[in-house]
């Protein structure tokens, strides 16, 4: 049995998915985190390159899963870095303190 750069990168990408899964149900992750999400597009990302390049013809409702996923993922990313933005606004001078 031949197994192809391609497959690897969709056991790969399974695998990324189901330990980031597992992480956050074991709460070693947060699922609004940073690392949850890469690992979520990386994951899939690597399932949709197994798509594209494998068996013919291309499963279509596994392919826009995938591309679902990212785009979720990548909503959560965006969405965390504005939380973070916004959780630290920056203060203004304080006027007693004087100009010094």
């Amino acid at each position: 049995m031949n197994i192809f750069w391609y497959d690897w990168a969709g056991y790969v990408g399974v695998a990324l998915v189901l330990l980031a899964f597992f992480l956050l149900q074991a709460r070693k992750l947060q699922g609004h985190g940073l690392v949850y999400q890469l690992m979520n597009i990386l994951g899939a990302l690597g399932v949709m390159v197994s798509l594209l390049f494998g068996a013919s013809p291309i499963n279509w409702p596994a392919f826009l899963m995938q591309v679902a996923w990212i785009g979720i993922s990548g909503y959560g990313i965006l969405h965390g870095l504005q939380m973070r933005g916004s959780a630290h606004p920056r203060q203004p001078p304080d006027p007693s303190r004087g100009q010094g």
